[in-house]
């Protein structure tokens, strides 16, 4: 499949493509204020640069685009071409590592996908609060 933009055109298409403070984690993290959590976001000294970090619990919370991050990729990846294949496996195997390095560090991983906040923003939010306050009972005993 041949790009329809030239390497500059296409250069700043996806330099407008926003990484962090995008709808989606803006929702969440107002709820979660709303809900009363304080938390630190992109916090770039943890791999991965979690989208939400609750840094007395060492709980990190990433909200992944389902294409970027490839939801179900196997099921959807013969339909692009070679370019996007490739970009999606190395965010995917970027997310794997970030994921065992913060693991490593003991903190705990929280991925909620696009799709699922889009469906249900309570029901996400409600479980990061659930996991928080398991997280921090566990570490007052």
């Amino acid at each position: 499949m041949v790009d329809n933009l030239s390497k500059k055109q296409r250069s700043y298409c996806m330099s407008r493509v926003k990484s962090k403070d995008t709808a989606l984690e803006t929702k969440v993290r107002t709820e979660l204020f709303r809900r009363g959590l304080r938390f630190r976001k992109h916090v770039a000294a943890l791999p991965g640069r979690p989208d939400i970090v609750f840094p007395a619990v060492k709980l990190v919370v990433f909200l992944d685009g389902d294409f970027w991050h490839g939801y179900r990729f196997p099921i959807w990846r013969h339909t692009l071409p070679k370019y996007w294949r490739i970009k999606i496996d190395n965010n995917r195997n970027r997310d794997r590592r970030n994921f065992a390095k913060l693991r490593r560090m003991g903190w705990r991983v929280l991925r909620i996908w696009q799709h699922e906040i889009e469906r249900d923003l309570n029901a996400c939010t409600t479980e990061i609060v659930s996991i928080y306050m398991e997280t921090v009972k566990r570490s007052r005993a």
